[in-house]
């Protein structure tokens, strides 16, 4: 019997994201590089949006978003693992850098 592909479309408040920044090294401001068996203390990540459910405000689907990898639930799907939170969890969005003289930290 052929494998039938399914759409998914998340629900109510849930956030899917894939993970952009991997748990590699890391390499600091003066040039230092962290090994990847360094810990750190509840690290916040970097994230791509791929999908978004209809209660959910403030982010669409490939904005990067910072959360907490921490206690989510992760789902792979066709191969590619991707994490599932509340909408609620997500710390910051990032947004292209605008042109009005405003400030801001960017990417």
């Amino acid at each position: 019997m052929p494998e039938s592909k399914f759409e998914i479309q998340m629900l109510h408040d849930r956030v899917m994201i894939k993970i952009v920044d991997g748990n590699g090294e890391r390499l600091s401001s003066s040039g230092i590089v962290i090994p990847a068996t360094a810990q750190v203390a509840k690290r916040l990540v970097w994230g791509e949006v791929f999908g978004t459910g209809q209660h959910v405000r403030s982010v669409q689907v490939g904005n990067r978003v910072l959360f907490a990898p921490d206690d989510q639930y992760e789902v792979e799907v066709q191969g590619t693992p991707y994490l599932v939170m509340r909408e609620r969890d997500l710390h910051a969005v990032a947004s292209a850098r605008s042109d009005s003289g405003g400030t801001g930290l960017y990417l």
